[in-house]
């Protein structure tokens, strides 16, 4: 049986990931940057001959080593987490810097490197180990009190930025989830709002008007009013939980089956599915409310593109005109405005300015959508 593929790392393991290699090249670019300017002084000690020879040649290995860690840290770095061995190579260099540049030189500081990098890769029990192992080296070359202290310190504060970086990546991940599953609650509202709960509402109508009947001709009619809609609400329904419903609708063909007045003008492009889909919903919001609530006659449904950069998509109608307040219960407008902010499109609603009536009118920016 082959081997089932390793899962692929959450998120948020990469994205604690990516931050510690970032952490850990900025070691090696410290070490780059106190290199240059501790050797100098470090020479300026050192006896001509054999010696500055010696402290050179430290010198150029732990910076060629440095610059290479900092380069290519992606590469070298999963191998640091897999052979916690390989560690030790970059404090043998460090001892290699202290022992011909003696640790009271600046130099000495390029020693801290290694627990830092041991705390921020290990956690504490790495840094736990390098540190002691790097203390007591300091120590048996003579480096003081001072900076064998150093050593435990910046081992810990490797491994303290280590946990803190875990727990606040853990909690934007946190965060990041209820906002994904708040966004989901909403747009399943709308779609709910724009689909099933109309079409209930309709068989709820229907249904009120079977109880009324007594031809049985006008009951068999209503009767199967009321099982077509039961049946259409069903579909919707399940179309709504897979997440199948009108993904593929283009969005002249959606606006046609509005059954409202459509005009158009200039080449309209061809938008993603999601997009269309949502222009699509907000008219048919807009155009359901001319009809239910704004007892309107005639309903127009224009839609233009104007210098190939913006959409503009306008409903209008000769009814009532818009409620001074929303009825409770009522969502349609803010499903409408919830939508044209998930795309990025501006929407406002007045009145019509040819005569009474209503005007819902959304501008799309095409830049970047396409």
């Amino acid at each position: 049986m082959p081997p089932s593929p390793s899962p692929s790392p959450s998120p948020s393991l990469r994205l604690q990931v990516n931050a510690l290699q970032a952490l850990c090249r900025q070691v090696f670019a410290v070490r780059l940057v106190m290199i240059p300017l501790g050797a100098p002084l470090a020479l300026d000690r050192t006896a001509r001959g054999v010696p500055t020879y010696l402290v050179g040649g430290s010198l150029l290995l732990t910076f060629m080593l440095s610059y290479v860690l900092y380069r290519d840290w992606e590469r070298f770095g999963p191998l640091l987490l897999r052979h916690r061995w390989l560690l030790a190579a970059d404090m043998a260099v460090g001892a290699l810097l202290l022992i011909t540049a003696t640790p009271s030189s600046p130099l000495g500081l390029v020693a801290l490197g290694t627990p830092l990098l041991a705390g921020l890769v290990y956690g504490w029990r790495g840094s736990a180990v390098f540190a002691a192992a790097q203390t007591v080296a300091v120590a048996a070359l003579g480096g003081g009190l001072v900076l064998s202290l150093l050593c435990v310190l910046t081992g810990a504060t490797g491994s303290s930025i280590r946990d803190f970086l875990f727990r606040l990546t853990e909690t934007r991940a946190r965060l990041a989830a209820a906002e994904a599953v708040r966004e989901e609650r909403e747009r399943l509202a709308r779609e709910m709002h724009d689909s099933v709960s109309k079409t209930l509402h309709g068989l709820a109508l229907a249904a009120d008007a079977l109880a009324r009947l007594s031809d049985p001709e006008a009951i068999r009619r209503q009767a199967e009013l009321v099982s077509s809609a039961a049946r259409r609400a069903a579909s919707e329904s399940r179309s709504l939980l897979t997440d199948l419903r009108h993904e593929e609708v283009s969005l002249l063909a959606g606006l046609r089956l509005l059954g409202a007045d459509l005009h158009t003008s200039g080449a309209l492009p061809a938008l993603p599915p999601p997009v269309a889909h949502h222009l699509v919903s907000i008219a048919s919001e807009a155009v359901e409310n001319s009809r239910r609530h704004a007892d309107a006659s005639r309903i127009e449904v224009s839609v233009s593109v104007a210098a190939g950069e913006t959409l503009t998509l306008t409903v209008e109608d000769d009814g009532a005109g818009l409620p001074s307040v929303v009825p409770p219960g009522h969502f349609g407008l803010l499903g409408m405005r919830e939508r044209a902010a998930a795309i990025g499109a501006a929407l406002s609603l007045g009145p019509r300015p040819a005569g009474p009536g209503t005007r819902v009118r959304l501008s799309l920016p095409l830049e970047g959508i396409r």
